[in-house]
């Protein structure tokens, strides 16, 4: 594992990663979801595709990453591109898991891989607005202690930038980004995703001019037990690639 300090808005962030297969010619970035780490990446794809090399990062906030600012996703791909300077790395491949797969499609690699992505935005249900309302309203008379019963789980325990981050996010509509992509994209997702439902990834693929969609069955960590099938069809969609 490595640290760089990367200079962002006048803050200063340590970036940590971890680089596999050091001598690959062919680099592929992997970047974990949101209120995950670096680890759980490695632990799925670390034993496979090592004709490439593999470059996992903890996103700022997350894992052994520092963040003392605000963010809003276009600045999470704009630290992660000053880090790949840094690495002498290229956007050959980049795979993105839920939020991850937002900072993903940002970077317009040659090859996108979406793990069950974030970024399609679905009107919230009667009751997670009712719970909006009621939090709007003990904020208004400082019952900050009850916050905890409405915050969500992704955004319990943050310091106020990451959660203030999390507000930014949480809601984005990626869809024009989806559109605009013009690379060739493979999309992964598990049948039974409860966080991004499998309406996200028919949408998604609907959206990318070249894509492929896999379905798996499992939840919104399906990737975990597929890793092995996923990778083959990772190098068989970049060589694809390479043919254009």
């Amino acid at each position: 594992m490595a640290i760089k300090s990367i200079q962002y808005n006048q803050h200063t962030l340590d970036i940590s990663y971890e680089i596999i297969n050091q001598n690959a010619k062919v680099d592929m970035i992997i970047l974990h979801g949101w209120g995950s780490n670096k680890g759980l990446m490695k632990k799925s794809f670390s034993k496979y595709m090592d004709t490439f090399r593999h470059i996992y990062i903890d996103l700022p906030g997350f894992g052994a990453s520092t963040c003392n600012l605000t963010l809003k996703t276009k600045d999470y791909a704009r630290i992660i591109e000053l880090l790949m300077i840094h690495l002498n790395a290229q956007k050959d491949i980049i795979i993105g898991h839920s939020f991850g797969g937002k900072i993903a499609t940002l970077l317009a690699p040659s090859l996108l891989v979406l793990l069950s992505s974030a970024g399609i935005y679905w009107s919230k249900s009667l009751k997670i607005k009712f719970k909006i309302v009621v939090f709007k309203i003990i904020k208004i008379f400082g019952l900050v202690k009850f916050k905890k019963y409405f915050v969500a789980e992704d955004a319990k325990n943050l310091n106020e930038p990451m959660y203030e981050t999390f507000k930014n996010v949480v809601d984005e509509d990626f869809s024009s980004e989806f559109e605009n992509y013009t690379g060739k994209a493979l999309i992964c997702w598990g049948d039974e995703d409860n966080a991004t439902p499998l309406k996200s990834a028919h949408k998604i693929d609907e959206l990318i001019k070249d894509s492929t969609l896999e379905i798996y069955h499992g939840d919104h960590y399906f990737f975990m037990q597929y890793a092995e099938d996923i990778s083959k069809k990772i190098e068989e969609t970049f060589l694809k690639t390479l043919g254009k």
